[in-house]
Order: C-alpha cells, then sequence, then structure tokens
C-alpha cells in the first residue's frame, strides 16, 4: 500500500516521501497517528505541487544544513560517565548526552536528528551520525571517559 508520509519516520522515510508499507501498518498504525495518507492520484498531484512551490526554502534549508555539517566536520567529544571499576558504565550514553556535549561547543542540534548506532556501556571512542537533512549528515566522534 503506497503512503504519503506527513513527517519523518526514521526507519521508513522523510515527510513527502511515497512510501509502500503493509496494509495494517499504514491503517492500523501510521494513518490513525496522522503520520502518513493514502496516496491516492489526487493526493500525489497536491503533493507534486506543494513540493514545486517549497522547492526554493528547501534549497535554502539543504545550503544551511550542509554550513552547519561543514562547521561540525572536525568536532571531537569528550562525555564523562558514571564507571564501575572495570571500566563499564552504569547505564549508558545516549543522544541526549551528545545532544549536550553538542550545546556545549555550541551547535544546537535536536536529539531527534542524532543515532548512535552501538549500545554505549563502556568507556572508549564511539560515533554517533547527525542527521541534519535527508541529504546531509555529518559522523561526530566522541569518547567516553570516567567521571
Amino acid at each position: 500500500m503506497e503512503v504519503i508520509l506527513k513527517e519523518d519516520i526514521q526507519s521508513l522515510g522523510y515527510k513527502d516521501d511515497v512510501v509502500n508499507v503493509r496494509k495494517g501498518y499504514a491503517r492500523n498504525f501510521l494513518i490513525p497517528q496522522g503520520k502518513a495518507v493514502i496516496a491516492t492520484e489526487s493526493a500525489k498531484k497536491v503533493l507534486a505541487e506543494n513540493q514545486k512551490q517549497r522547492a526554493h526554502k528547501l534549497a535554502q534549508i539543504k545550503t544551511d544544513a550542509q554550513a552547519l555539517a561543514e562547521k561540525m566536520e572536525g568536532v571531537t567529544l569528550t562525555i564523562g560517565a558514571k564507571t564501575s571499576s572495570t571500566g563499564t558504565i552504569f547505564g549508558s550514553v545516549t543522544n541526549i548526552q551528545v545532544a549536550d556535549a553538542l550545546k556545549e561547543k555550541g551547535f544546537e542540534v535536536d536529539r531527534k536528528l542524532i543515532v548512535i548506532k552501538d549500545q554505549v556501556k563502556e568507556v572508549g571512542n564511539y560515533n554517533a551520525v547527525v542527521r541534519l537533512h535527508k541529504e546531509v549528515s555529518v559522523d561526530i566522534p566522541f569518547e567516553v571517559v570516567a567521571e
């Protein structure tokens, strides 16, 4: 079943994308939650017209995201965490801590845009991906140290 996404869904796609999903997922979750609409011919025409009108704004947003990505390119973060004597963290480091560390460096980034691929449960070096735009993302290396 084809649906048009009304907002970014991390594992599925970005706002205004036309994606194929299973009927149950669309009818039981996406459409009732207001995250998508059924992709009828008229809805696709309205989407195309809206995208044509927003093309200039989207180009500006992408340019701003690329500029921010270039500024963030050389940034490395150090995140302190309470650890045991063996180096295991009590709890884990999440995207919230990475967002706070970026804020201290002067970059205001929403925590929902930050993806950490691995579970961070030990002291060491890791990578986080900051998705600033659907076509612009930055790898941010960070080190977890014991407090």
